[in-house]
């Protein structure tokens, strides 16, 4: 018996199972929040999102939270739950199989680049009333993206792929003046996927 596999028919498989070739959740076409350009703290990383930022506006986002604070928890409120399962509390449910190394980090992300390529300040750690503001989201790399798979045998065309996710965050422009807060979307890295390509097998 001979099986074919055609490309039309190809095969998604990451950390999170199956995945089916399919458009992620569309960002918005456009916002009015003021585009910074790129911030320090990207320069000697070259990812699209810091952890670390030297110049992070901490006392001028609590003194902003502390004047809208019922607007801001009314966002926040929004966005915590959602987020939380999404990116940490679902990842324990998961049936995992690596077929293509990864680094899996949980991180409180301080600016990143959103879905429209515009850098957003990231509203995290923010004491105010009692209460910390923070957004937790899980990031996980390919470490060979665009390699074979190492764990599929040569005879199969494979690759491994990196695969995103959109996440929807709190974040502060302190250039708008009348109020500074929003939630927009930010696409982050999620999962490290093995592509199988067409392939047959004789028996």
């Amino acid at each position: 018996m001979r099986v074919i596999v055609t490309r039309s028919a190809m095969l998604l498989v990451g950390v999170m199972g199956t995945f089916a070739e399919q458009e992620p959740y569309p960002p918005p076409s456009s916002n009015n929040h003021h585009d910074p350009g790129a911030p320090a703290c990207a320069s000697s990383t070259g990812n699209t999102w810091c952890v670390e930022d030297l110049e992070y506006p901490t006392y001028e986002i609590k003194q902003d939270v502390e004047y809208h604070y019922r607007k801001v928890l009314d966002l926040y409120t929004d966005v915590a739950d959602l987020n939380t399962k999404l990116s940490v509390e679902g990842s324990n449910t998961l049936q995992e199989s690596y077929l293509c190394p990864s680094k899996t980090s949980y991180v409180k992300l301080l600016r990143a680049q959103n879905a429209m390529g515009k850098w957003r300040i990231i509203v995290n750690n923010i004491d105010v009333h009692y209460e910390t503001l923070t957004q937790t989201t899980r990031i996980e790399e390919c470490l060979t993206s665009g390699e074979f798979c190492p764990l599929v045998p040569e005879c199969y065309e494979s690759r491994c792929l990196q695969k995103s996710i959109y996440h929807h965050f709190l974040v502060y422009d302190p250039y708008d003046q009348h109020f500074p807060f929003a939630i927009e979307p930010f696409k982050l890295p999620a999962s490290c996927a093995c592509l199988l390509g067409a392939y047959s097998i004789d028996y």
